[in-house]
């Protein structure tokens, strides 16, 4: 009988998830003199389409208009012992087409021949200067916001966003205050759920996400609160959220064990919210980014493959719901969101 590779341990000994820090904090700037201006074709973004937090900026340089600026690289979605690598399967290229890597770690290495941190996706990489800039995905998101604005037509600036920007400065301090909180019991708390290894580890942090949960279904019921978290026009706040929500269904409440309630049954206005952005984008330019940089089947394999429950793809068995992976948007919904979005 051939022996089993290691299941992988995302937990600590007490059996709690805890999230490292990224590692790599630079910026790009549209400042000409920047140590990392803002320049066409001159950086390439890592990511695999499995991961939310890869997910984030890869919605963002779509929205934006960025694909023609920015190169887009794609790795696989599942976490090995050696990191995330390039397979040629299920959307990654075979390799890395700057360096041919092999293994996102490589790239790493080629940044920093000391490093000893985590091999982490998104990766903001300078061409030119043949370094990682940042691998935070929430502080990659706003460079993305703003810093390639000139190279950009009037449509796809911040100026033409209906409040200024999607982190626009009037709404900068309910934004801050809503990420913190989602950050910690939605977007990272579904993890902490999924990767607990002991029965308390895990209830610590399932009632948290569904008490957060409850909180945003509310939220979104306030004047000024829809049909976005925000009003009218989609914010960083709604981006965050969605690409945890996207999954939610058909892969956190099974796979994770995320099963209290789901959204498409028990958060109506969640459910418009979600169904809002993947269907009709919002009605922004590049809207249909939203769905374009989904795939639900990923979500489903690659989580499965995370929580090491099988080794071998021929015998990994794929959960065939919910049906559908995302519910319509009913002609009652819309009639609700154009009315709040005149």
């Amino acid at each position: 009988m051939a022996e089993k590779a290691p299941i992988h341990k995302h937990a600590d000994a007490d059996g709690q998830f805890r999230r490292k820090a990224s590692q790599f904090r630079n910026t790009i700037s549209k400042d000409p003199g920047a140590e990392f201006p803002a320049e066409k074709d001159r950086y390439a973004l890592y990511l695999n389409i499995g991961c939310p937090w890869a997910h984030r900026t890869n919605l963002v340089r779509s929205l934006k208009g960025l694909d023609d600026i920015i190169q887009l690289i794609t790795c696989g979605f599942e976490l090995t012992k050696e990191g995330w690598l390039f397979t040629g399967e299920h959307g990654s290229l075979e390799k890395d087409p700057l360096y041919g890597f092999t293994k996102l770690s490589e790239l790493y290495y080629k940044a920093d021949p000391q490093y000893e941190g985590r091999f982490t996706v998104p990766t903001l990489w300078d061409k030119k200067k043949e370094t990682i800039v940042n691998n935070e995905s929430s502080e990659i998101i706003r460079m993305l916001f703003t810093e390639f604005d000139d190279l950009l037509p009037e449509p796809l600036r911040e100026s033409a966003h209906p409040f200024g920007g999607y982190y626009p400065e009037k709404l900068r301090p309910e934004i801050d205050a809503m990420n913190e909180w989602v950050y910690d019991t939605v977007n990272n708390g579904v993890y902490k759920c999924g990767f607990a290894t002991t029965q308390g580890a895990y209830e610590s942090h399932v009632t948290p996400l569904f008490d957060s949960l409850d909180r945003l279904e509310e939220h979104l019921h306030q004047p000024g609160h829809h049909p976005f978290l925000f009003g009218n026009a989609v914010t960083e706040a709604d981006i965050r959220l969605y690409t945890t929500l996207v999954r939610f269904d058909v892969a956190y409440h099974n796979i994770f064990k995320c099963n209290l309630k789901m959204i498409r049954h028990d958060y109506p206005g969640l459910s418009r919210w979600l169904r809002t952005l993947y269907w009709n984008g919002a009605k922004v330019k590049n809207g249909q980014a939203f769905k374009d940089t989904v795939d639900f089947w990923v979500y489903k394999y690659g989580y499965l493959k995370a929580k090491g429950r099988q080794e071998q793809d021929d015998n990994l068995i794929i959960p065939k719901g919910p049906l559908p992976d995302i519910q319509p948007l009913e002609k009652a919904d819309q009639s609700v969101i154009d009315f709040f979005m005149v």
